[in-house]
């Protein structure tokens, strides 16, 4: 090797040596490490009415991950949950990914009077989420009318989600497949929406990863 070659070698070496050493490191192991979601238990079994008067209940939803949220009928983009963020951080990448078998989930959300009190007809919320909603598929978001307060009564991190104190109609409640509470976070809050979709991620990774073993 000549003198110049030698030094042209060196250079190389010293600029983009130390970034293949760390990509060689990181991909030594086949096995990649992540964080796994929190398990706070089972949610209780529950039965709703859809927008088109169908009795259903959570049984349906076996070995399908279900994200649970609740819309207000005096104001259903921004009171409970900011609606559009939901539909374009979250939806919207549901509906993309619809077609892969270890991605299948469903977005419920139970429509209040505000008070938490459940609200039976579903027409007005149905109308504006079509809308508003680009791509909408009522078997992916289903709009529901139930005693939510069944449902969200329950505790996290040893504090009870209906307490008097908190607004539980905010918050979005992660189901696993196995129907045991994953995540909860403010569904009026734009950071936590995506924070949410990274904790659906997570979950999905652990699956995927079940599937590859």
């Amino acid at each position: 090797m000549t003198k110049k070659r030698l030094n042209k070698f060196i250079g190389f070496v010293l600029v983009f040596g130390p970034a293949l050493l760390l990509i060689f490191i990181g991909t030594r192991s086949c096995e990649h490490k992540f964080e796994e979601l929190a398990d706070y238990g089972p949610v209780a079994e529950f039965e709703f009415t859809d927008a088109n008067g169908n009795l259903r209940n959570s049984k349906e939803f076996k070995d399908e991950v279900v994200l649970i949220n609740i819309l207000q009928s005096t104001c259903p983009d921004s009171c409970s949950i900011l609606m559009w963020h939901l539909n374009q951080t979250i939806y919207q990448h549901v509906w993309k990914n619809k077609t892969k078998k270890t991605k299948k989930i469903r977005i419920i959300s139970f429509l209040t009077d505000g008070e938490g009190n459940s609200v039976e007809d579903l027409s007005v919320i149905n109308d504006a989420v079509h809308d508003l909603t680009e791509n909408y598929d009522p078997s992916i978001w289903i709009l529901a009318t139930g005693n939510v307060k069944e449902i969200y009564n329950l505790e996290n991190n040893g504090v009870s989600l209906t307490d008097e104190q908190s607004n539980f109609q905010e918050l979005m409640l992660l189901i696993d497949k196995q129907h045991h509470l994953r995540m909860v976070l403010s569904g009026n809050v734009e950071g936590q929406i995506r924070r949410m979709k990274q904790s659906m991620a997570l979950l999905q990774k652990q699956y995927d990863k079940q599937v590859l073993k």
